[in-house]
């Protein structure tokens, strides 16, 4: 335990951040799953693009982390859409 005031506050600080940002990455991941299991919905692609943006822009994942996440979201529900009436 820190000692010091300025240490302790500090220590209130990072759990706070920890917490906030475990709760958006969190809400990313959830985000990032129910686009890719449904990608007819496009609202559901919107939102996780969305998520991901924003989660980026607070510094919660790098630029481009955020760039590549996408990218795979997006080439999944592209691939499901063109078999989805093929099949």
């Amino acid at each position: 335990m820190p000692n010091k005031k300025s240490a302790k506050k500090r220590l209130r600080q990072n759990l706070k951040r920890r917490e906030r940002n475990r709760a958006a990455k969190s809400t990313l991941k959830a985000a990032i799953k129910r686009a890719g299991t449904r990608p007819q919905e496009a609202e559901t692609l919107r939102d996780a693009m969305s998520t991901i943006g924003k989660t980026a822009k607070r510094g919660i994942i790098h630029h481009k982390t955020a760039a590549r996440l996408a990218s795979r979201l997006q080439r999944r529900v592209n691939a499901a859409k063109a078999a989805a009436p093929a099949a």
